[in-house]
């Protein structure tokens, strides 16, 4: 079959140092987004310097020219200042009470990983024969029990850090961006774009180094048994994605019980502007943006590429790659990974070195720019990696047989996970994007009221599915023709292997919002907060089109894990005929409405507190309205984060525990059943509700910002269309917000826990068909 051209001490190179780059990229953005001062006497001297100063396009020594913005005024720097410092308080103060819940629930299902994976052979230590070849020794089930164990917490770690690490970055970059704004729109645009792939690019290296470590510790103990060692690893991403669902679900009830609160009471009932100081929810919204749409979607994004990355893994160690021991083309996946990161630096500098934005109108395109310009410099890398790191023939494990497969064909694979990856994007901002006509028709529909604008966002969310399904579609049928289950998982790793440039998208959008809300809460002038809120409806857009991102690449993430589960689990054919299967796709089928109309009474109930205490504020507190008293932000701040703890453990529970209960009790047939009706009936409920919320968010917008004719005719802020289009858009915000990014989580999750807990349902699984 020939080997790789890629020596194994060439990957062990490769690998660490492409993470490495990665890294040090993300604090040389960071450096740069610090530049800017957030102190008056640093604002002092730079307004103090000469032009000639400027030290390049992207002019950190520029002085301030618009002197009619009272740009001079120290208390506006002062201003933005304290607003940054009472977000970031809330914001971390939220995380680290969500850290501690999810501290215990973390301690003890890693318990429970090593009592049931234990319990498989009754805690031998003695070595077992192996799964998949019956004439070969592997090592004991205890040992895979206490390395997923250690693997679990490794992935849960990784992803807390990674929010953690998200939400700081935000929190200080977003009263720079509002500062820089006073120069112009394309400094602002470089400030939130730079710290977004702060973000980007340290959740994608550490992802990959930590799992990069992990693999090589594990070696030491593991030795040749490559189906154990890489079975134990299937446990980082249970632990990613364990995360990430309470990230998702705690911070979008979070930020949208705030969300909503401050709309219904400040835009609708008191004709006040978005994020007005004197609305008493708008501290607590500004840093649910945060906690939702920063911390949650990167622990997201990370459980996604680390269960691609482990999907693809368990199939190759039971391939011609782990037979051979082929070291460099079993860590295809990483490879895939490392090149992605160097791909993604060299895309950035696009947005932020080779082109400066000097108007309005190029910001989304620029955003745009930056997806099509990692997936055409990515499509060649991929081809370069698989030359390099594949031999030109080898086989890939298909339901117990061994499938011939092509290097070629390999690539082929990873590249229509790419492709479709963009198409699900560019589909995802056609239905979200106010610059078309699906979004102008639900803003025209406003016209006639409230029920006709929700009628119209939610035939729209429901025929957006269309096109994204088919691009999932074709992608699983190529994949799995090339190189079944494996194809899949390399499928959705190619969907994911421009992540930095997609995170660094997707962080921008809440940062934007951050930068117009402290604008207005600073009191700067309407030309400034026409700029912040120029970026902000472009990230609106790009964050869609993130979300669709996830949703896709959760399709055939959970396919991938699905297939791994299948072949370990030892079913030769999920037959949907059976009794036992069919009831467990009717229930898993039914598990995200379940999960759906948990999440969003959550929000519902959280928001009519927040609510009433925003109402009492405005009715008891003399002044308030008109600017002379300040509101009790702080008991806003207390009602999002009590809420948002409490409300997101029945939701996480419901996730977690469903596989537990269903393979114990039913057994693998009915698990493999609800696992497959949960991905089907998944993916088109996320994607729905995502594009429906946003297109009715940025109907809102359009109206707003009355940049075209018929915009105008539908405003200004206040008239009864606008009126009908917040209410939409209060509507959609936990859609978007809360039940559509966690419903991805939702179909991965369970996958990779039935792959994680596969042995012991194996084993001990079914226990009322066995007592009937």
């Amino acid at each position: 079959m020939g080997g790789a051209i890629l020596s194994e001490l060439a990957t062990e190179i490769v690998i660490p140092v492409c993470a490495v780059v990665g890294i040090v990229f993300s604090l040389v953005q960071w450096f740069l987004v610090s530049k800017v001062k957030l102190t008056p006497h640093a604002t002092s001297s730079s307004s103090g310097n000469s032009n000639n100063n400027n030290n390049g396009k992207n002019g950190y020594g520029d002085y301030l020219i618009e002197e009619e913005e009272g740009i001079n005024d120290h208390s506006v720097v002062v201003k933005c200042a304290d607003i940054q410092s009472a977000i970031s308080e809330g914001a971390t103060s939220f995380l680290f009470t969500e850290y501690q819940y999810v501290g215990i629930f973390m301690v003890a299902f890693a318990v429970l990983i090593f009592l049931f994976l234990g319990s498989v052979e009754s805690f031998s230590t003695k070595s077992q024969a192996c799964t998949y070849d019956k004439t070969k020794i592997c090592k004991p089930a205890l040992a895979t029990a206490l390395f997923s164990t250690v693997s679990f917490l490794l992935g849960a770690l990784t992803s807390v850090l990674s929010g953690y690490l998200g939400m700081k970055i935000a929190t200080y970059a977003n009263a720079r961006t509002t500062l820089e704004a006073r120069k112009g729109v394309g400094k602002a645009f470089i400030t939130a774009f730079r710290s977004g792939a702060v973000m980007g690019f340290l959740l994608a290296a550490n992802g990959l180094l930590v799992l990069y470590i992990a693999i090589n510790v594990f070696k030491i103990y593991y030795g040749d048994d490559w189906e154990g060692l890489f079975e134990a690893i299937t446990g980082y991403g249970l632990g990613g994605s364990s995360m990430a669902l309470f990230g998702r679900v705690g911070g979008g009830i979070y930020t949208k019980a705030a969300d909503v609160g401050a709309d219904l009471v400040g835009k609708v009932e008191r004709n006040i502007p978005e994020d007005d100081p004197r609305n008493p929810a708008v501290i607590a919204d500004n840093v649910g943006d945060n906690v939702g749409d920063i911390a949650g979607m990167g622990s997201d994004l990370f459980g996604s590429y680390a269960e691609s990355s482990c999907a693809a893994l368990v199939v190759a160690s039971i391939s011609s790659f782990g037979i051979n021991h082929d070291f460099t083309a079993m860590l295809y996946p990483l490879l895939v990974s490392s090149v992605g990161i160097l791909i993604c630096l060299i895309t950035t500098l696009f947005a932020t070195d080779f082109f400066e934005i000097k108007a309005v109108k190029e910001i989304e395109p620029a955003l745009k720019k930056q997806l099509i310009i990692s997936t055409a410099l990515m499509t060649v890398g991929i081809a370069i990696i698989s030359w390099l790191a594949l031999p030109s023939t080898f086989t890939i494990f298909n339901f117990g047989a061994q499938k011939e497969v092509k290097s070629w064909q390999l690539f082929l694979c990873v590249a229509v996970g790419l492709w479709a990856g963009l198409i699900i994007g560019f589909v995802t901002e056609y239905y979200t994007s106010n610059a078309y006509s699906p979004v102008q028709d639900v803003a025209d529909s406003c016209r006639t009221g409230a029920a006709t604008n929700v009628i119209f966002g939610l035939a729209l969310g429901y025929k957006s599915v269309i096109i994204p399904i088919f691009a999932i579609a074709i992608s699983i049928f190529v994949s799995f023709s090339f190189a079944a289950m494996y194809g899949i998982a390399v499928a959705a790793l190619g969907m994911l292997s421009t992540i930095a440039t997609g995170l660094a998208i997707d962080a921008y959008g809440p940062i934007s919002d951050n930068a117009g809300g402290i604008a207005e809460m600073a009191g700067m002038s309407h030309r400034i907060r026409e700029r912040t809120d120029a970026l902000d409806a472009a990230g609106n857009t790009t964050a869609a089109i993130g979300k669709g991102f996830a949703i896709g690449s959760a399709a055939l993430v959970s396919l991938a894990l699905f297939g791994a589960f299948v072949s370990r689990a030892g079913i030769s054919t999920v037959d949907v005929l059976t009794p036992k299967v069919f009831i467990g796709l009717l229930v898993g089928a039914m598990l995200p409405y379940w999960f759906s109309a948990m999440t969003m009474k959550s929000v519902g109930s959280a928001a009519l507190k927040m609510v009433e205490e925003v109402r009492r504020q405005f009715n008891t507190i003399p002044g308030l309205m008109e600017g002379h008293a300040k509101p009790d932000y702080a008991t806003c701040v207390k009602i999002s984060t009590d809420a948002s703890i409490k409300e997101m453990i029945p939701p996480g529970a419901l996730v977690m525990l469903t596989p537990l209960i269903v393979g114990t009790f039913f057994g693998v047939e009915t698990l493999s059943g609800v696992l497959a009706g949960a991905l089907v009936s998944g993916v088109q409920i996320a994607i729905s509700a995502s594009n429906t919320g946003g297109a009715w968010d940025n109907a809102k917008k359009y109206i707003e910002a009355g940049a075209s004719e018929h915009a105008r005719t539908l405003g200004p802020k206040g008239s009864d269309p606008h009126k009908a289009a917040v209410i939409g858009d209060t509507i959609g915000d936990p859609l978007k917000d809360t039940s559509g990014p966690s419903l991805n989580i939702l179909i991965k999750l369970m996958a990779v826990e039935s792959l994680v807990f596969a042995p012991f349902f194996a084993t001990h699984g079914g226990l009322l068909f066995k007592l009937f």
